[in-house]
């Protein structure tokens, strides 16, 4: 059974189209809807929503942050050497300059957050599957 189905049309925001301009930077479904995208402001914001069990790569934000504001759904949030947190709605995350993690989905919710992000990212290796089914286990 698929938990928050109702994330799929939107939270707050519209859920956008898919994510095709980062598809090769995700393990499965993620959409993409803009929510500031202006050349003179040094920051992004965009709603993006991720599919049960869609998650995205590793990665780094070189000379910057990310933020996520949580608004549905169930997911996850990891940076490279501490435990995997769950998150839900109202959950904050701060992800600091040069701090390797990955966010997504669980595997039977879909999972949707406001990301804030400056700097550069640097795209790394997919979070496998069998580190993730791992994962998912506790959230069953």
């Amino acid at each position: 059974m698929v938990k928050h189905k109702e994330v799929e049309n939107g939270v707050i925001f519209p859920v956008g189209e898919k994510n095709e301009a980062y598809a090769e930077f995700f393990v499965g479904q993620s959409y993409l809807h803009p929510l500031i995208a202006d050349p003179t402001i040094d920051v992004g914001v965009a709603n993006v929503t991720f599919e049960p069990g869609c998650r995205n790569n590793w990665h780094i934000h070189h000379e910057g942050y990310q933020l996520l504001l949580v608004t549905g759904g169930e997911g996850w949030y990891q940076e490279e050497g501490k435990e995997a947190r769950r998150l839900s709605a109202g959950d904050v995350v701060i992800t600091h300059d040069g701090v390797k993690h990955w966010h997504g989905a669980a595997k039977d919710s879909w999972f949707e957050h406001i990301a804030v992000t400056a700097g550069t990212p640097e795209w790394l290796e997919p979070v496998s599957d069998d580190w993730y089914d791992q994962l998912k286990q506790g959230l069953e």
